[in-house]
């Protein structure tokens, strides 16, 4: 019996022009280029110029997959914006990329679970494809975290960067196998215990302004490589693959040590890791379509191609998913 299934059918990115470098931050910071990409794998990261909103950012990037997908924004019936830094405390910045890809009909929101966003919008994307409340769902990540960086705190302003990326996930019916192209499963975890972990010191109801990202980087890292491994194998066995049928994995681009880590302990080979923090630093919700982005324009990432996802953030909250391509 044929089944629904969510499939990508559309990839695409937008990075702002501006570049900064470990050796530009090194310049006016106590740090080195040598200090960040040791103990990040970081070597660069964009940077929003100041006439550019998150809205900005995410209408090019939904721009880009759909003329990946050879779609027009009147095709989609709905689109989930993950981002942890929309334009406006409201309207959601998702009606603004709306309207400028001309799409009239349908609905748009924000998604807001940080750094996981972008998985928990598939999530959201596949649960309307597969209720029928959607046909096209336009899932984007976009953020400009340099606008809520304390740039006098080494320890958190060398990690970010701005960016987003885009997924066109369409209904289709497969054969109801294993072999089914499209969203397999997703796995949502949070826990507000860890809140003061990695946070944002501002707020509309707390002190009225925006804040500044603030993180204990070590409590992070020593909490991430767990969850992430957890949430994997709770994925693994959902689907009933393993680490040897991967083909491409695609994890959250927070810290290179989390990323070896982590497919270290799931018994992933380094050379399925897709990895672009070295030149993106941590874009939040936009990290993943960002490397599924540049795997996908590359052709490393092929139609029938079994990717798995996962990504940690200030919440906590983290997640995983598998999709066939």
């Amino acid at each position: 019996m044929s089944v629904t299934r969510a499939r990508a059918v559309g990839c695409g990115h937008y990075l702002p022009s501006r570049v900064v470098t470990n050796e530009e931050l090194a310049a006016r910071l106590d740090t080195t280029d040598e200090w960040i990409r040791t103990r990040t794998g970081i070597r660069r990261r964009h940077v929003a110029a100041d006439n550019e909103n998150t809205s900005d950012l995410a209408i090019a990037a939904a721009l880009s997959a759909l003329d990946n997908a050879g779609l027009a924004g009147a095709d989609i019936d709905a689109i989930v914006l993950a981002t942890a830094t929309p334009d406006q405390t409201f309207p959601a910045t998702a009606t603004r990329v709306q309207h400028a890809i001309g799409m009239t009909g349908g609905f748009a929101f924000d998604l807001h679970a940080v750094c996981a966003g972008f998985i928990y919008g598939i999530a959201s994307a596949n649960s309307l494809i597969l209720t029928g409340l959607a046909r096209r769902v336009l899932v984007i990540g976009s953020e400009t975290f340099s606008r809520i960086l304390d740039w006098n705190d080494r320890s958190t302003c060398v990690l970010f960067g701005d960016g987003a990326g885009a997924v066109v996930l369409e209904a289709g019916e497969q054969p109801g196998e294993r072999t089914d192209r499209g969203v397999l499963t997703t796995r949502l975890r949070s826990d507000g215990r860890y809140r003061s972990k990695l946070y944002v010191d501002g707020g509309p109801s707390t002190t009225g302004t925006v804040g500044h990202l603030r993180m204990e980087g070590r409590e992070v890292f020593r909490h991430a490589v767990g969850m992430i491994t957890d949430v994997v194998e709770d994925a693994f066995k959902a689907t009933g693959y393993g680490a040897k049928d991967i083909d491409w994995f695609v994890p959250h681009q927070a810290n290179k040590r989390i990323i070896d880590g982590s497919a270290h302990k799931l018994g992933i080979a380094p050379e399925k890791i897709v990895s672009t923090v070295d030149r993106h630093g941590n874009t939040s919700a936009a990290s993943i379509p960002l490397a599924l982005a540049d795997a996908h324009v590359d052709r490393r990432i092929k139609p029938g191609h079994l990717v798995l996802l996962e990504a940690m953030g200030g919440g906590f909250t983290w997640a995983s998913a598998i999709i066939r391509w």
